[in-house]
């Protein structure tokens, strides 16, 4: 299956194929002025932050936060290429080259937890392909898509530059913040859309009321609604 394929084969990232060094977004600027969204290191057996894990290990926490994140930077890169001055995807690629040794860390303890907890290796494998599908999609949101693009471009960005074997520290650092950010709505920004005066009411428009000449009816239809152009 697909996220299989993602998981041992980093099918995923070919799909977005970019090249180029990466670098320093702009702050695209989507509100008047940009929501903060802070929060606490988490461990990654909080609520919300990721897929439950019974019985998981300090180790197998972190790698589980090591995955939300990677999977959060890949959406990002499929999902945000709207705005290229956030560099998405550029960045993600980066850091899969540079957190190699880390990411496929993460993925072979989260592959031992769930063949622990699943007893046979064909139980814990489809755990863990669930495990995988049910991370990719709980990143996808459409409400907080900017909100959402505008966090995991910074933390692409600070990934770019964490030192390898810190990954992890950053994901657990940051986790809270990405998560916070896909509940946003363009009104929490303390932006509300300009208003242009009222609305005129539009005039009918069945054939009864225009002559063939595209002339008004006042007689069968009643005042024109608005003024007509002269």
């Amino acid at each position: 299956m697909v996220v299989r394929k993602a998981f041992r084969s980093g099918a995923m990232a070919a799909v977005i194929a970019a090249t180029g060094l990466a670098g320093t977004p702009a702050a695209a600027q989507f509100y008047l002025k940009n929501q903060s969204y802070p929060g606490q290191p988490v461990q990654g057996d909080e609520t919300g932050i990721g897929q439950p894990m019974p019985g998981a290990t300090p180790a197998e926490l972190r790698a589980s936060l090591v995955w939300n994140m990677r999977a959060a930077l890949n959406v990002a890169a499929l999902q945000c290429g709207f705005e290229p001055t956030l560099l998405t995807v550029t960045n993600y690629n980066a850091v899969l080259k540079d957190h190699t040794a880390e990411l496929k860390g993460a993925f072979d303890t989260l592959t031992k937890y769930f063949v622990r907890v699943g007893k046979t290796k064909p139980k814990g494998q489809s755990m863990l392909d669930q495990f995988g599908t049910r991370t990719y999609s709980s990143f996808v949101t459409v409400a907080g898509q900017f909100a959402f693009c505008q966090t995991a471009a910074s933390i692409g960005r600070d990934a770019v530059f964490t030192p390898r074997g810190q990954f992890g520290a950053l994901s657990a650092n940051r986790m809270a913040e990405l998560r916070a950010s896909l509940t946003s709505a363009f009104y929490e920004t303390g932006v509300v859309p300009l208003s242009v005066g009222p609305s005129l009411p539009l005039p009918r428009l069945d054939a009864q009321c225009w002559d063939k000449k595209g002339r008004w009816r006042a007689n069968r239809c009643g005042a024109f609604a608005f003024s007509p152009a002269a």
